[in-house]
């Protein structure tokens, strides 16, 4: 039978506190700094710190293990009285305080405990999450035993140090580019979305002569929104023409009409035309606000050596977002390890005869992935990867985002080769006929 552990948390001779719930929490402002100084064992203290919207709840551990009840501290107008009771502690006791990376509610305090000289470490969110039963033998979590954990595995040496970093005004207003971008793509595909779906109900031969984010489909939506409409004007033909230029041919625009003339999708009333219209006219501001952002970016990124050499692997954006999410390249000692802050390093499942599968272990900021992502497509369709994605999916059993995975992979080591060894980029050198990998990522992945 498992024994539960004792429990580790002392009892207060200031504040009533009851064994039978260790994890109530007491105000920071109620805290006396005196009495705690008594019941403090000597040497380092650990302090963990969970973070919400609208409040913290901290955890005091001394050396001998015992730790104080829970304070809880309201964001952000305690936070002056939570670090100046933790400078008094560590002029008496070298302190280290740990938190979590998540979210940004915690950047007001990880900024303030900097700015006081206070040591700030970091603790993997899955680390407290794996650790909850070993604690106190309850696979529980919440708030106040989080914040403890925090403490116990910066006390047990499980965190790195955090310090507060002060970008210089390139870095951010590089990163300030890249999260406007991002933003303004998002909200573009969302608009995608909404349009396709209209179009496949309305006029579903469009999308198969045009594609979505076509500026002539767009304009022709903008304007007609009925495809009858489009067809019954005169003046149709010569619009089109004049929209889509010399890059849209004759033939293409005959068949748009004759589609639009005959098409099987359903009939529209006034008000799903203005709707589709609203669709179109908002679509077409999305595109060009990605287009504006992506100018914008580029032209900053033009004063910055490293992304010039990553820009031809991957594209200049997706190299400033990378830039932005993980840093240089050459910080990092091997390209194994910037693949690894990537989260695209793999992991495996597997217990006596059962053999899992192998898995990225999507550990790092899931923006850069998601950008990689997208580059490794760009590669497959247009670049020389496309032969060596077309043998990986075969061995994989056809199985396409394993492959897709694996040209991620060698792409960001392509980065880390480029940048580190300053040699020039070859696709024929890193998809050449070379053997594929026997170790496949999970399409799921």
């Amino acid at each position: 039978m498992r024994q539960k552990r004792k429990n580790p948390f002392t009892v207060s001779e200031v504040i009533p506190m009851r064994k039978k719930q260790p994890y109530r929490a007491v105000r920071v402002k109620d805290v006396d700094r005196k009495t705690l100084e008594v019941r403090l064992a000597c040497g380092s203290i650990h302090v963990g710190i969970d973070v919400a919207k609208q409040e913290a709840l901290v955890v005091v551990r001394d050396s001998a293990g015992q730790f104080e009840r829970p304070w809880k501290v309201r964001l952000p107008g305690e936070i002056h009285e939570l670090v100046a009771l933790l400078q008094a502690l560590g002029e008496r006791h070298p302190l280290v305080v740990a938190m979590e990376p998540t979210g940004s509610y915690g950047h007001a305090l990880h900024q303030a405990l900097s700015d006081a000289a206070i040591v700030v470490h970091r603790v993997r969110t899955q680390a407290t999450q794996e650790y909850a039963e070993m604690f106190d033998g309850v696979p529980s979590n919440h708030d106040g035993k989080d914040a403890a954990m925090l403490a116990e595995l910066c006390a047990l040496g499980k965190s790195w140090p955090w310090p507060w970093e002060v970008l210089s005004e390139a870095d951010a207003e590089l990163k300030s580019l890249v999260l406007w971008l991002d933003a303004q793509q998002t909200t573009k595909l969302k608009w995608i979305g909404r349009l396709e779906g209209l179009v496949s109900c309305y006029w579903p031969e469009a999308s198969r002569l045009l594609d979505l984010t076509s500026q002539t489909l767009l304009r022709a939506l903008r304007e007609y929104g009925d495809p009858r409409a489009l067809a019954a004007d005169p003046e149709a033909s010569a619009k089109l023409s004049s929209w889509g230029g010399h890059f849209l041919k004759a033939e293409k625009i005959a068949a748009l009409l004759e589609s639009a003339r005959r098409t099987t999708g359903l009939r529209m009333t006034a008000a799903e035309v203005k709707y589709l219209k609203r669709v179109a006219q908002a679509t077409w501001e999305a595109d060009a606000a990605v287009t504006a952002a992506e100018r914008e970016l580029q032209e900053a990124a033009k004063q910055d050596a490293t992304i010039q050499r990553m820009a031809p692997i991957v594209g200049s954006n997706t190299a400033c977002v990378l830039a932005v999410t993980l840093g240089k390249p050459q910080a990092y000692h091997c390209g194994e390890a910037y693949r690894k802050a990537l989260g695209l390093n793999l992991k495996e499942r597997s217990s006596g005869q059962q053999r899992g599968g192998v898995h990225i272990s999507k550990r790092g900021p899931s923006l850069a992935r998601r950008w990689l992502f997208f580059a490794a497509l760009r590669e497959i369709k247009q670049g020389s990867a496309k032969t060596w994605y077309e043998r990986k999916k075969a061995k994989d059993q056809d199985r396409g985002m394993g492959a897709v995975v694996a040209v991620m992979r060698r792409l960001a080591l392509a980065i880390y080769a480029v940048v580190r060894d300053g040699s020039s980029y070859s696709p024929a050198r890193m998809f050449g006929p070379h053997p594929v990998p026997t170790s496949i990522p999970s399409a799921n992945e």
